[in-house]
């Protein structure tokens, strides 16, 4: 900033992360390995009751909006599979969110070699005495912090103590215990992953969500909504949330929650009920919740790597054995009664009715919408196969339409009348 002459020391780099399945790897144990096929860093850690891989190391420009590519999630995937047991196949479904993050690498302004690249962070000081601090990453704020004001002060002659910051406790830690969860399931009716959730991540303010938490209806839990059923993030984070001055649901979703980071899908299925809680909150018009959804979607589509998970099912070819596209075919008219060659949420809401599964209009919408490729209002019978193809090569994983068409097959099937032959005579 003082001497235009100095070159720009930050090199910016791209690096994208994956979330697979928790079943990839152990609970308390993860594996770094530093000379991977060409050269970069594989890691692959237990996260969240989750499995994160990464990463990769890319010339980026510098956007606000960073994506991760499909060929860098392919390059995590193929390196994640040499550690694996040979019988343990990981799939492009099993992906379940993806994004890419730019790190501030930087070179040492006051260092010989001006191609030498530091992957931590740098402190200068320039001859006018101007302090800069460069690089660094989340997880190393304090010390870099400690760093560039004993820089200050030494190169200033200031007076200063010694750091108290080392010691300093994050908000929440005072109070927390390990075993402080097993009072909000006590106190409030929680459910112990929720308050062991809730624990975790707010430490001693845990309670101060629980009191915002809202009755059930239920035998158990008493308290806490969940937003979606397979985590154990509740409603009440949300009005919480708000109170630590989130202002849009990406905020949410992303920055005071992982949902986003840890399936996109969820997060997705989740958005209606968070824009809900937020417009309540804090008093939004229907068209700010209607662009707070549609920024949310965008969000989750393209940084998220809901786009790339999406067009898996787009690309793929059709290949079933015949026996295979007869079987799905029959499964598909249990639902197409009229031979139309598609099917609507009508169709799905008939036989879901007939063996007593209610699923909300919208939520129906939403699962049709998954495989409707050309987004007609309808599922057609070619879409399906493409489905089923893609499921079959494991491009796609836990797609809805086609669990909730297997399981409303299987229970049709059970209700079927048993022929007089194998009925031995039929009484």
């Amino acid at each position: 900033m003082d001497d235009q002459k100095i070159p720009n020391i930050c090199q910016p780099s791209a690096g994208v992360h994956i979330v697979i399945p928790g079943y990839y790897s152990p609970d308390n144990m993860g594996l770094l390995d530093p000379a991977t096929s060409d050269g970069r860093v594989i890691f692959f850690l237990p996260w969240e009751k989750m499995t994160i891989a990464g990463t990769t190391d890319t010339p980026s420009d510098i956007t606000p909006h960073p994506i991760p590519s499909e060929d860098d999630i392919n390059f995590i995937l193929k390196e994640v599979r040499n550690y694996l047991s040979s019988d343990v196949e990981v799939r492009r479904g099993d992906v379940l969110a993806a994004w890419s993050g730019i790190r501030p690498l930087v070179t040492d302004p006051s260092s010989k070699d001006t191609q030498s690249i530091c992957r931590n962070h740098v402190v200068s000081i320039s001859q006018t005495g101007l302090v800069t601090i460069a690089g660094g990453k989340w997880t190393t704020y304090r010390s870099m912090a400690e760093e560039t004001m004993d820089a200050v002060v030494k190169s200033h002659g200031l007076k200063a103590g010694p750091c108290r910051t080392v010691s300093l406790m994050l908000e929440g830690a005072k109070d927390w215990t390990p075993t402080m969860y097993i009072r909000l399931v006590q106190d409030y009716g929680l459910e112990v992953e929720v308050a062991q959730h809730l624990a975790s991540a707010y430490g001693g303010r845990a309670f101060e969500v629980a009191k915002m938490a809202h009755v059930t209806g239920r035998r158990w839990p008493i308290v806490g909504k969940r937003l979606v059923s397979e985590f154990p993030y509740i409603e009440s984070e949300v009005q919480y949330a708000i109170k630590e001055y989130a202002c849009t649901a990406i905020d949410v979703i992303a920055r005071r929650t992982r949902l986003g980071f840890l399936n996109v899908q969820a997060a997705d299925e989740a958005l209606p009920r968070i824009v809900d809680i937020m417009g309540k909150e804090l008093d939004w018009s229907k068209q700010r919740k209607m662009d707070e959804l549609a920024a949310a979607k965008r969000f989750l589509r393209f940084e998220m790597g809901y786009k790339t998970r999406s067009e898996q099912l787009t690309n793929t070819e059709i290949t079933l054995t015949p026996a295979e596209v007869d079987r799905y075919k029959k499964r598909f008219h249990k639902f197409d009664k009229e031979n139309k060659g598609f099917i609507t949420t009508v169709d799905v809401q008939r036989v879901l009715q007939s063996i007593s599964v209610q699923i909300d209009e919208n939520t129906l919408h939403d699962i049709l919408n998954e495989v409707d490729l050309n987004r007609n209002g309808q599922v057609e019978l070619s879409e399906f196969l493409q489905l089923m193809s893609a499921v079959r090569k494991g491009q796609v994983s836990d797609n809805r339409l086609a669990m909730l068409m297997k399981t409303a097959e299987e229970s049709l099937n059970q209700r079927e009348p048993v022929s007089v032959d194998r009925s031995g005579g039929g009484v």
